[in-house]
């Protein structure tokens, strides 16, 4: 009779085994790291793998097949500078740049990975055992005041825009500028984006726009909306959070809240001095990163690592990031909160500090329990289901 209880106890499935074949079998998507900002540095190579704590970044290929991360959007991240017509060029001209190299980095390792851009392909590049590479740009400033620049970002394979990012730009008010509202929600270029974007197929992404600037968006769209890497503001009071009545709004229009890791945004920060000083320092020193040279950002986000490792915080955990997850399904429903990282934009927290743990974010949802279907769900499946509609809605086969 023992030895029968000792082979049932073994023979049963421990949780951590359970949500090892969980992840493993669901299509896992990461809507959001700026790891593009990484590809122009020399002793980076997207194909070969990295030390977090070395190299100062989250994402690799070799890591990405590590942490069972299937699919991963690129973020095309273009800092706010002038609002000039030189400026907007620029932007413009930097964007298609890093497109380029993206494209040049995924080409290079046909054996690790491809890029992608409908739904279906997600699942049938991870079928190969290859990592399937989406694009998205942070910052509609890219579009330079053209909006057929969207259609031309949709040909290269750009999938969702940024509306804005720290500061307000001539589509909409941000959720963090310090002069505060410019237009009480979208300009009325920005209203013909969102309209473009609707037609062109390009999803509307909310992540760093101002709350009046959300609900102006969800009055003119047609189609669902996505916040690529947004959290909740009753969990962790910062302005770059969604309030519950944001999260509804979301929720309501079809859209989906994909879950950021930046741990500033997941847990209010314990007092730093020493290196918030040296952040002001370098926000001095690089005009808030604002309008900088490639060369220039390049040096000016390597002295910002160097900063982070100089000085580290005290992060916040993988249980820190399951309760914004709770809390999102509880005010919006399973059917709306997803996961973007940030990884390689400040994205990080203690048990999921770069791609290669991602599981452990699976791990924590079992043991609070929920399902396969619903881990499905978050992982991807609400993702994916509002690129569908938004193909739809622009009149595209997925």
């Amino acid at each position: 009779m023992l030895l029968l209880s000792s082979f049932h106890v073994a023979a049963k499935e421990t949780l951590a085994q359970k949500a090892a074949r969980i992840h493993n079998s669901v299509l896992t998507v990461d809507t959001h790291c700026d790891t593009p900002m990484n590809l122009s540095r020399p002793d980076f190579n997207l194909a070969e793998r990295h030390d977090a704590v070395n190299s100062g970044t989250k994402v690799d290929l070799p890591r990405m097949k590590e942490g069972g991360m299937d699919a991963q959007f690129f973020a095309v991240f273009l800092s706010q500078g002038p609002r000039t017509e030189a400026g907007h060029s620029n932007a413009n001209l930097k964007a298609f740049e890093i497109i380029k190299s993206i494209y040049k980095s995924v080409e290079a390792a046909p054996e690790l990975a491809q890029l992608a851009r409908t739904p279906e392909e997600a699942y049938s590049i991870e079928k190969t055992g290859k990592r399937a590479i989406y694009i998205g740009i942070e910052n509609g400033y890219a579009i330079a005041h053209d909006l057929t620049m969207i259609e031309k970002f949709w040909e290269k394979g750009v999938r969702y825009i940024t509306l804005c990012h720290t500061l307000n730009n001539d589509i909409c008010d941000s959720s963090t500028d310090k002069n505060g509202s410019e237009y009480n929600g979208l300009s009325s270029f920005g209203v013909d984006v969102v309209k473009e974007m609707n037609r062109t197929g390009m999803i509307v992404d909310v992540s760093h726009i101002s709350d009046s600037s959300l609900y102006h968006v969800l009055r003119v769209t047609k189609a669902p909306v996505i916040a690529s890497h947004s959290c909740s503001r009753a969990i962790c009071d910062n302005p770059r959070n969604l309030t519950d009545e944001g999260l509804r709004a979301i929720a309501k229009n079809g859209g989906v809240i994909q879950m950021c890791i930046l741990s500033d945004y997941v847990k209010t920060p314990e007092p730093n001095p020493s290196r918030d000083s040296a952040r002001v320092v370098l926000r001095l020193k690089y005009n808030n990163f604002e309008g900088l040279s490639t060369g220039k950002e390049r040096a000016a986000w390597d002295e910002w690592r160097d900063v982070m490792k100089k000085y580290p915080q005290k992060l916040a955990t993988v249980q820190d990031v399951a309760d914004h997850i709770d809390h999102i399904v509880k005010v919006a429903g399973i059917d709306h909160v997803g996961i973007g990282t940030d990884f390689d934009g400040g994205g990080a927290v203690t048990g999921c500090f770069d791609v290669s743990e991602m599981g452990n974010i699976t791990l924590e949802l079992v043991k609070r329990g929920y399902t396969e279907t619903q881990i499905r769900k978050i992982w991807g499946g609400n993702f994916m289901r509002v690129f569908k509609e938004v193909l739809k809605v622009g009149g595209k086969h997925s």
